[in-house]
């Protein structure tokens, strides 16, 4: 075996930085904003907003100018030609990252989401564009599946190499290197080395490709023995659950839509990697299989839309289900074209997925303004119903069933969620945007401000809730917001001996005790042992049948009655940025009570708990614990 040499690897390097320039500038790009979004971690949320919108904007720049750095190559395009479309290319990706704010709404990663596939897409047929050349189309994206595969194998196998040798160096030279170390490994490694592997096996001769005719073998036993025996288990899966709702006319569950587009998945994609040798004597079968499939697909099309439906009329649109419409509606037309059409051109796949996709993203048409409209017309429905608009402004509903009350809260948490609280302004006389800055701009008891998604989403929640008069079916999340109070205080007590328990005077210790473990049952020799804990954060425990119970959140709360005096213990950490720690002596943190056989005390080895403006715990996040039990 022949090993390159260093003078081939850099020919490579160079062959690959000349050809693909720009791709290479944003694969760099979106490496160190990786590596800084990992140095951020937990210390400046905004900075990692921005590295988040950086590698989204460098992932779609990438692909981008990959399409159309293979588009001016099938064209022929003149240096300046092809110069001016990749800066236009460029320039497109680089505005995604002030359009987009994932920190603000979740919709922005489904929108990103979406262009990632959609320009995937593009790469898949850029080169293609002409009428015909539909075996140099598939030949192409055959070489770049696999050697995208390849790609990630070698990044895979580089990766484990090197961590092991770190984790070496840690072990025997006790060097410090920490567990961020590892992540920023892979993410060099999938960022740089992982992308100029790839694009150096990016085929150059593009119309040789449509005389290549050569086949993996590999290829039609994986799809023969493993694509099409999956497919065909999901049509007889599918076809009988199909037949059993005819029988009982019951409705067709939610999840079933995800079976049929599996099937739909396995299926095209068996039919697309075997269609090379699909008019080869011995392979007559795929032909028939093919059809068959579409065959097949549409009494399955129609459930699909029925089980759509069904949802759509009963909750309203959200983004998902308006995908599933659309996805429907592509699998009926590409189902009705192979069915009818002779030509059977597959670059009809990828082209009209990518401009459907692309429909989705913005505009009035786009799965988030039909999203928005509807959920946003269930909501002032409920409102209007209960007496909650008042010339066409919100105000607080007086009286509105538990039902509506939850079903109102639920729609208000995916709006804000989604499309932020501005979604409602055209029904309230609050500047909306005012508060939503205001909200950004909250400062806790530690100085810092509250920059983590979660908590701004909470508090825009919050504040809307109150201004619907929903509070009562909010629950606990949303049950204390105060416009003109500060925010709720966030408090972490740790013991400080964390790490051991003296358990001197004590026959036995139950550890683990936390508010995750709802209840567990032990046996200690003859004494029969039920630990709970309840919904509102009550810790109890039964010996042989004789119960006592811990009401940990008064007596965390009676230790905060003069928090003044902690202050000795608290931990000042420049990295507590959305709450409050102290680090108590366990006596602070033990708690006893007796019954008639047995003394038990719960110790308390770390806490997280939030506090209202009022000083009151109204919501237990985190206890951990143990159970110290003496026989009498």
């Amino acid at each position: 075996m022949k090993f390159p040499s260093l003078k081939n690897l850099f020919d490579s390097f160079s062959y690959v930085v000349k050809r693909f320039p720009f791709e290479m500038l944003f694969a760099l790009i979106g490496t160190i904003a990786g590596i800084v979004y990992i140095e951020l971690e937990n210390i400046n949320f905004v900075g990692q907003n921005w590295c988040v919108r950086l590698m989204m904007t460098a992932n779609f720049g990438l692909l981008i100018s990959l399409g159309v750095t293979l588009y001016g190559e099938s064209k022929g395009m003149t240096n300046q030609k092809f110069l001016l479309f990749k800066f236009i290319a460029a320039t497109v990706a680089a505005s995604l990252l002030f359009v987009i704010d994932p920190l603000v709404n979740t919709s922005d990663y489904i929108r990103f989401f979406l262009l990632a596939i959609s320009a995937h897409l593009f790469v898949a047929f850029a080169a293609f564009t002409s009428a015909g050349l539909i075996q140099g189309f598939w030949q192409f994206n055959k070489t770049l599946f696999i050697r995208f595969l390849t790609g990630v194998l070698y990044s895979t196998a580089l990766f484990l190499g090197i961590a092991a040798a770190i984790g070496s160096m840690n072990l025997l030279f006790n060097a410090d290197f920490k567990s961020d170390t590892f992540l920023i490994l892979w993410i060099c490694i999938a960022g740089m080395f992982n992308t100029l592997f790839f694009l150096a096996g990016v085929p150059e001769n593009l119309p040789a490709l449509d005389h290549d005719f050569s086949y993996p073998k590999g290829l039609k036993i994986f799809t023969q023995y493993v694509l099409i025996p999956l497919a065909t288990l999901y049509v007889i899966i599918l076809l009988a659950y199909e037949l059993k709702i005819l029988l009982q006319w019951n409705l067709p569950k939610g999840s079933v839509s995800n079976l049929i587009l599996g099937y739909a998945v396995f299926g095209i994609l068996s039919i697309l990697l075997v269609f090379p040798i699909k008019d080869e004597e011995e392979n007559k079968w795929i032909k028939t299989y093919a059809r068959s499939f579409y065959f097949l697909m549409l009494p399955l099309i129609v459930l699909l839309f029925f089980a759509v439906g069904t949802r759509i009329f009963k909750y309203g649109i959200t983004e998902y289900r308006y995908f599933l419409i659309l996805l429907s509606c592509w699998l009926l037309f590409i189902t009705s074209y192979f069915l009818l059409s002779r030509k059977q051109n597959i670059k009809l796949i990828p082209i009209s997925l990518c401009l459907l996709t692309l429909t989705t993203i913005y505009g009035p048409q786009s799965a988030f303004s039909v999203a928005k409209y509807s959920q946003r017309t269930i909501l002032l429905k409920i409102l209007k119903d209960h007496h909650g608009l008042k010339d066409g402004k919100i105000v607080p509903v007086k009286k509105i069933s538990k039902t509506a009350g939850d079903r109102a809260v639920a729609t208000l948490e995916f709006l804000v969620d989604h499309y932020g609280m501005e979604v409602l302004q055209p029904y309230t006389a609050k500047d909306l945007t005012a508060v939503s800055d205001s909200i950004s701009r909250n400062k806790g008891i530690s100085k810092y401000t509250y920059t983590s998604r979660y908590y701004q989403r909470n508090e825009r929640i919050k504040w809307l809730v109150q201004a619907c008069g929903l509070t009562e079916f909010s629950g606990y999340r949303y049950s204390s917001y105060s416009t003109d109070s500060q925010p709720d205080r966030y408090y972490t007590f740790n013991k400080q001996e964390n790490g051991f328990t003296i358990i001197k005077g004590y026959d036995f210790i139950i550890d683990d005790i936390n508010i995750q473990n709802r209840t567990a049952t032990y046996m200690a020799g003859q004494v029969k042992i039920k630990t709970t804990v309840d919904q509102k954060g009550y810790f109890s425990i039964s010996l042989n049948g004789e119960t006592v119970r811990f009401d940990l959140k008064a007596s965390l709360n009676s230790l905060l009655k003069e928090e003044s005096k902690l202050k000795g213990y608290l931990n000042k950490n420049d990295n507590q940025i959305d709450g409050i720690e102290y680090t108590l002596p366990a006596r602070m943190l033990s708690f006893t009570q007796e019954t008639k056989s047995f003394t038990i005390t719960f110790n308390v080895a770390s806490s997280r708990f939030e506090r209202d403006q009022y000083k009151n715990i109204k919501a237990i996040n985190y206890i951990n614990g143990v159970y110290l039990i003496k026989q009498k």
